[in-house]
């Protein structure tokens, strides 16, 4: 197992490439098997979800080859396989199998899915989904059973805003037979990403990134190639990064309109941001001023920055109250900054965050992928060493982050833990 170092109290400088969007990928990928012949994706991000996705498409009878950051996948001979929980409980978005399978084959057997632990992610919503669709859904012995005679088009009203739900929904939606309205859908750019891949198979879709969703049923679909979108997330926490440490940043990759939330904060506390086609360019000021921030789905403040953001807060100057209104599960990186002397204290669903203060070098862990991103921008800004375990959670979303950060001027890197680290992390 390895850990990551940081060496704190170097500025960042030059620039950094956004890599496609993992919460894409993890959709585009199942949604090939809903196609008859070869389908091309090209940017994926080379991390470790994307990877056991490439082993799942496998094991259900999939050809699947790499070319650095393309994937082909021809999914002409794959079969309705029930996936198990192995490689299933290592990624949340495994659920997007589900929708796909059953579009495909008219049935699925998924073990339940897994993930960073950020609370429950109920997966109600598209169980309903699928039922209205006319799928019979079952739990038994921990895996989800699909069956359906015919699927036919639904009229599907969501009674929580889910991304997840919307793109599962529309996934088995798309080769039923009829007419399909998903009202009160999600309209994160991922929804659009996918309903763009699905449209060049031959899917008829209307609406995606708006609350509703029209989809006309189709009864074949073919391959196609289709380049990804880059990851507004990534791209957000770059964009922390360089207004907690750095002197001059240019983020390229980047669609601007997909951060409008993030950069309007950035802006109120003071940090200087020009936007280009696909560029940001970051200038920050040594003092800023802190900021209330609250989660809501897009277009609102999104909750995986939340995390990295709380970190930018410390260095602020007065009192930012940050609350998430989707996971409130997703404070458990707090414990951690207080241990490298931030001053936060929780209050119900609201971290509220004092500074400035000088965060301290420490040996802290992440307890999922955003905290991880949380504790490696602390450690950027910190007096001295901090010793970041727990670093599988950061490779399932971050593409080769610590290349990146070097590339700026961080001194950030890898060791290998000792015997004695790796039961104290796995006793912790």
């Amino acid at each position: 197992m390895q850990k990551i170092l940081v060496e704190g109290g170097n500025p960042l400088n030059g620039q950094v490439r956004i890599s496609g969007a993992k919460n894409s990928a993890v959709a585009l990928l199942p949604a090939a098997i809903l196609a008859d012949s070869t389908v091309t994706i090209e940017g994926l991000p080379r991390i470790s979800d994307v990877g056991i996705l490439g082993n799942l498409l496998e094991e259900i009878g999939g050809t699947v080859t790499w070319d650095d950051q393309t994937i082909h996948i021809d999914p002409s001979k794959m079969t309705a396989m029930p996936l198990p929980n192995g490689k299933v409980k290592k990624l949340r978005a495994s659920y997007y199998f589900m929708g796909a399978m059953l579009g495909r084959f008219k049935k699925a057997v998924i073990g339940l899915p897994g993930g960073c632990h950020l609370g429950p992610r109920p997966i109600d919503q598209h169980i309903k989904g699928f039922e209205a669709l006319g799928a019979q859904v079952t739990n038994e012995q921990g895996a989800i059973y699909l069956r359906a005679n015919e699927l036919r088009g639904a009229r599907i009203y969501l009674d929580v805003v889910s991304v997840g739900a919307t793109i599962n929904i529309m996934l088995a939606a798309v080769k039923a037979k009829g007419k399909t309205i998903i009202e009160n859908a999600a309209k994160e750019p991922e929804i659009i990403d996918v309903a763009t891949i699905l449209t060049s198979m031959g899917a008829k879709i209307k609406g995606a990134g708006t609350d509703v969703i029209r989809i006309e049923g189709c009864e074949t679909l073919s391959g196609c190639t289709h380049t990804i979108i880059p990851d507004r997330i990534e791209a957000g926490t770059y964009t922390i990064m360089a207004a907690a440490q750095g002197e001059e940043v240019l983020i390229d990759n980047v669609i601007p309109q997909h951060l409008e939330s993030v950069l309007a904060k950035l802006r109120e506390m003071g940090i200087s941001i020009e936007e280009g086609d696909e560029q940001l360019l970051i200038r920050p000021r040594k003092n800023i001023k802190s900021v209330d921030i609250k989660t809501l789905v897009h277009p609102g403040f999104p909750t995986d920055l939340q995390q990295p953001f709380t970190s930018l807060l410390t260095r602020a100057t007065g009192t930012g109250v940050v609350t998430d209104t989707i996971y409130q599960a997703r404070f458990k990186h707090i414990d951690e900054l207080r241990r490298m002397n931030a001053k936060i204290k929780v209050e119900g669903g609201s971290a509220i965050v004092s500074g400035p203060v000088q965060l301290e070098g420490a040996k802290v862990k992440a307890s999922d992928l955003r905290a991880g991103a949380a504790l490696i921008i602390a450690g950027l800004m910190a007096d001295g060493i901090t010793e970041v375990t727990g670093i599988e959670h950061i490779e399932r979303g971050y593409e080769h982050i610590t290349d990146k950060l070097t590339s700026m001027g961080a001194k950030i890197w890898r060791e290998e833990m000792s015997r004695e680290e790796v039961e104290q992390f796995q006793n912790s």
